[in-house]
């Protein structure tokens, strides 16, 4: 895998909070940083960074290019003031985040800019989020095979997308599952709580486990100390053939995440 399995998650937050969580992540031993254009933190995820004197050598750092900045003439200069913010002279990966709404920019204008940027040493890998089968493989004949580092997807117990998954582990794409406690309605579920008990750890680090186990990225997020460590943890678990098998009967194709104005036609 070229995605580290397990980094730390940014979403939704914000300011004060967004450096806390980071600066903690840090002290624990996340080492690999997941944000975007559009949750407006680079600059304080850069912040966090450069005060907690990790060398940038030991950090994957990655973000993801907003649907304003897809034009050919936009995005190296987005993605230049985004290292700007997080105070690097490089990525380690950059993804586009979503599909272009209605189609605005050819997949194969804003993938060729993307491949452009890694060509610069702006990025080291490139990849996407979000994007369904027929959209990689537009993406894919832009940019050539093995290319494509990841796609950042939904993915959880009760939405597995095991055909996307199925496609893009056949092509060399890894996997990165966001979303992977779904809201935290996941850690309700009977299931995952039997087997968090069996194993006396909390029903995140059995859906992580699981996620992992299937050869998975994931990138959760949290603003508590205990449950940053906690997560960390999930890559010691292991989970048997038997209670995978039993997550796996979880799949009712419940997606959470589906903004109208973006969302693609859903594999």
């Amino acid at each position: 895998m070229i995605v580290p399995a397990l980094g730390l998650g940014t979403f939704r937050l914000k300011d004060q909070v967004v450096i806390d969580s980071v600066r903690t992540g840090l002290e624990l031993g996340y080492r690999a940083i997941d944000t975007a254009q559009i949750y407006g933190n680079e600059a304080e995820i850069g912040q966090a960074i450069a005060d907690s004197g990790v060398p940038r050598a030991e950090l994957f750092l990655t973000s993801k290019i907003w649907t304003d900045n897809f034009a050919a003439d936009k995005l190296i200069p987005s993605l230049q003031e985004s290292l700007r913010k997080l105070r690097t002279d490089h990525l380690d990966l950059t993804l586009i985040h979503w599909p272009s709404p209605n189609g605005a920019v050819p997949v194969s204008e804003f993938m060729t800019a993307l491949a452009e940027a890694q060509r610069q040493g702006l990025t080291r890998h490139i990849g996407v989020s979000n994007f369904t089968i027929a959209l990689l493989e537009e993406a894919i004949a832009a940019v050539g095979p093995g290319v494509i580092a990841t796609n950042q997807i939904e993915l959880h117990p009760y939405l597995q997308n095991r055909k996307l998954v199925g496609f893009m582990q056949q092509h060399g794409i890894d996997v990165t599952s966001y979303m992977t406690l779904g809201y935290g309605k996941v850690l309700q579920d009977p299931l995952i709580q039997a087997i968090a008990q069996r194993h006396a750890v909390s029903p995140a680090q059995v859906t992580l486990a699981w996620a992992l186990q299937l050869g998975y990225a994931v990138i959760p997020s949290s603003t508590k100390r205990e449950n940053l460590a906690s997560n960390l943890k999930a890559g010691a678990l292991r989970l048997s053939d038997a209670e995978m098998a039993e997550i796996a009967t979880l799949e009712r194709g419940e997606r959470m995440i589906s903004p109208a104005s973006l969302a693609p036609a859903w594999d």
